[in-house]
């Protein structure tokens, strides 16, 4: 057995996405049908999306995430600065 998945990460997001949206009784929430894939909704494409996860912590070394949720994190946490802001712009929509 290869290590980790044992296919490419666009098919299990895929997976997951389509797993999301199968609604049953025994099941608390599902995706509607009708809106978009997960990485269309987040407005990533999946070559981006792919690389970030293989070399996540070579371009992020601490927060993560928007722009203006950064920003709101440091002030919550009382920073003076907002550490990570260019890799969080330059690769997060």
């Amino acid at each position: 057995m290869p290590h980790g998945l044992p296919f490419r990460l666009s098919d299990y997001i895929e997976l997951v996405d389509w797993t999301g949206r199968i609604m049953r009784d025994d099941k608390r929430g599902f995706i509607n049908n009708q809106l978009p894939p997960i990485l269309e909704r987040l407005n990533i494409e999946a070559k981006h999306w792919h690389y970030m996860t293989q070399h996540f912590e070579s371009h992020f070394k601490s927060l993560v995430g928007s722009a203006f949720k950064l920003k709101q994190a440091c002030q919550t946490l009382g920073y003076l600065r907002t550490p990570g802001l260019t890799p969080c712009r330059e690769r997060l929509p």
